[in-house]
């Protein structure tokens, strides 16, 4: 169905190819997963089946890319729009109209379809996808998550012979992400539908894969196989692959099910020891006094003196960025950096959030889980004043945010939200890093640094259009964390991160808390949580429903459980590495 033959792509004023001499076949009804390292291409391979490379990015394609006999080069995206559905990393940047019913019905009406087929599709599609109850709501009004549905929906109705998807369940809590891989599943099995996407959260998507291509560096050779095969090399693999290995299991398993029923003597060993719920050495730091920052998306201590490495040094320490015990909660305690009391937000006709009571202290790391549209996003939000309280109260260092002028109030705090984009306005990296360095009275190059650390590799010169999802959010990042806020609000900051990026990401925000900063991130993954998490509140239909420490609250959930805790249950294991860390140990 899809082949590539000595396929190369160049961007302009890339010092090499993104892509090189690339040999592919994809199969015909088959569901073929794209992995590797974020930056290696696989956005770029993905726009060469559906035309976008090089029609609309630029750059220059050698060899051939054909789909179902139809070369590439010589059609344009529209000229494929009834054989190719694509939906990118961005939902936003797909949507032509303005309601979720118009947006599934509007690319069979470019198509030219029958009112009564389209009528049917669009039905079945709202069906598939649970957005029935949101058929009417206006895109601007839903949660990312959502917003992926209808992104997914809208290619759907088309009915292609071929799905293009870039990080389809990145921004899905775990239930609407099965419901997404059961919809392609039957399309794949039942349809004959070809399935090409890539994805990093390989966790809930490599056991239906029936075949994997590894891109394990830009412009290196692909790796393709069986996922056995491939997860057996592949630098990038889910916990219960990582786990599979520890344990010298064979064949490695993909699913949870599979290791159960391999994991007996693994229990057997680990039973006289228990998960360590400490961070050697860490202990709670003051603050050091606030400094200025930029516009709404940070806030303020700043480094002191010394170069950016000594700094990181000192703010870090030389952890592994994936430590291997489950974070503990600061004993010291502590006046709350933040208090929320009986907070409810209503937003039109929706009650976004009702009676939300909770604290955040010092030195603590927060996970706020629930489902697409539970209220995550709204909270963070209105902590930062971006949206002014219906009933109850909130503060933050004192403040009341929606009251509080911005230029005080990002003395407090930061937010990262679940577009990068938004705090980034500078036209390269270096730009961008140097304004954040200024903001924040920080020495120079203290930003690129954590640039750095979170994703190597990005160039000075690139324009942050011009990265990937998963590299502008880490330039976003070290944006926010150049003027290290007292609390540092993340939405959903593991979305288009790889697992190496993730851990780096792990290591710094383990070190922002060990200095006393207070992080609250917004999440559907349950392995950044179980990482990195002291508690878990449990959002559902703008309610609390669960608050209480990572392992009590999210073992006993079959929806927010990471895999290793599903594999081990009914003991307390949370990660691959406190089992390690138990390994070792033992004599």
């Amino acid at each position: 169905m899809i082949r590539f033959d000595q396929v190369s792509v160049r961007y302009d004023g890339a010092d090499r190819p993104t892509l090189s001499g690339l040999d592919l076949t994809v199969p015909e009804g088959e569901l073929v997963l794209l992995v590797g390292p974020s930056g290696v291409g696989k956005s770029t391979l993905l726009g060469a089946v559906s035309g976008l490379v090089p029609h609309f990015t630029g750059g220059t394609l050698s060899g051939r890319v054909t789909v179902d006999g139809r070369d590439t080069r010589t059609h344009k995206p529209r000229e494929l729009a009834d054989l190719v559905g694509t939906v990118g990393q961005d939902p936003l940047a797909h949507f032509v109209t303005d309601t979720v019913e118009d947006e599934l019905a509007y690319g069979m009406e470019s198509l030219g379809l029958a009112p009564d087929v389209m009528r049917r599709r669009v039905e079945e599609t709202l069906d598939l996808l649970g957005l029935a109850e949101l058929r009417d709501r206006p895109i601007a009004t839903l949660s990312g998550g959502q917003q992926q549905r209808v992104a997914i929906g809208s290619v759907l109705t088309s009915h292609p012979k071929v799905l293009v998807l870039d990080e389809p369940t990145s921004a899905l809590d775990p239930a609407a992400a099965e419901e997404v891989l059961a919809v392609l599943q039957r399309l794949v099995h039942d349809l004959g539908t070809t399935v090409l996407m890539a994805e990093h959260r390989l966790e809930r998507v490599v056991q239906y894969a029936d075949q994997v291509i590894l891109l394990p560096s830009p412009g290196a050779a692909p790796v393709t196989g069986t996922p056995q095969e491939v997860m057996a090399v592949s630098p990038v693999h889910p916990p219960v692959v990582a786990l599979g290995r520890l344990a010298g299991w064979s064949p490695l398993p993909l699913s949870v099910r599979d290791a159960r029923r391999g994991a007996g003597d693994l229990r057997a060993r680990l039973a006289g020891a228990a998960p360590v719920r400490g961070v050697p050495g860490d202990r709670h730091v003051p603050h050091p006094a606030p400094s200025r920052n930029r516009g709404s998306g940070s806030g303020a201590p700043g480094f002191g003196e010394g170069r950016a490495g000594e700094k990181l040094t000192r703010l870090f320490g030389r952890r592994s960025p994936a430590a291997p015990e489950t974070p503990a909660a600061p004993e010291t305690p502590a006046a709350p950096v933040t208090r929320v009391e009986a907070l409810g937000v209503r937003r039109g006709r929706i009650e976004a959030l009702r009676r939300v009571t909770f604290t955040v202290t010092p030195g603590e790391t927060i996970a706020l889980m629930g489902r697409n549209g539970a209220g995550k996003s709204t909270l963070l939000a209105t902590l930062v004043g971006m949206i002014e309280p219906t009933t109850g109260t909130v503060t933050v260092g004192g403040h009341t945010p929606r009251s509080t002028r911005p230029r005080d109030l990002i003395r407090q705090v930061g937010l990262v939200p679940q577009e990068p984009r938004d705090l980034l306005y500078a036209d390269t990296v270096a730009a961008e890093c140097a304004a954040a360095d200024a903001d924040a009275d920080a020495a120079p190059g203290t930003c690129r640094a954590l640039v750095a650390e979170l994703l190597p590799g990005i160039h000075d010169g690139t324009h942050p259009r011009d990265l990937s999802e998963g590299q502008r959010l880490a330039l976003a990042l070290a944006v926010v964390l150049t003027g290290r806020p007292p609390l540092l609000l993340l939405d959903e900051p593991t979305r288009g991160l790889d697992y190496a990026a993730k851990a780096r990401l792990v290591g710094i925000l383990r070190g922002l808390a060990v200095q006393g900063h207070a992080i609250v991130l917004a999440t559907h993954d349950v392995e950044l949580a179980a990482e990195l998490a002291h508690r878990v509140v449990i959002l559902a239909d703008g309610e609390i429903v669960a608050d209480g420490p990572t392992a009590e609250v999210v073992v006993s959930s079959p929806a927010f459980a990471p895999q290793t805790a599903k594999i081990l249950a009914p003991q307390q294991w949370l990660t691959v590495s406190q089992v390690r860390t138990a390994l070792e140990a033992t004599p």
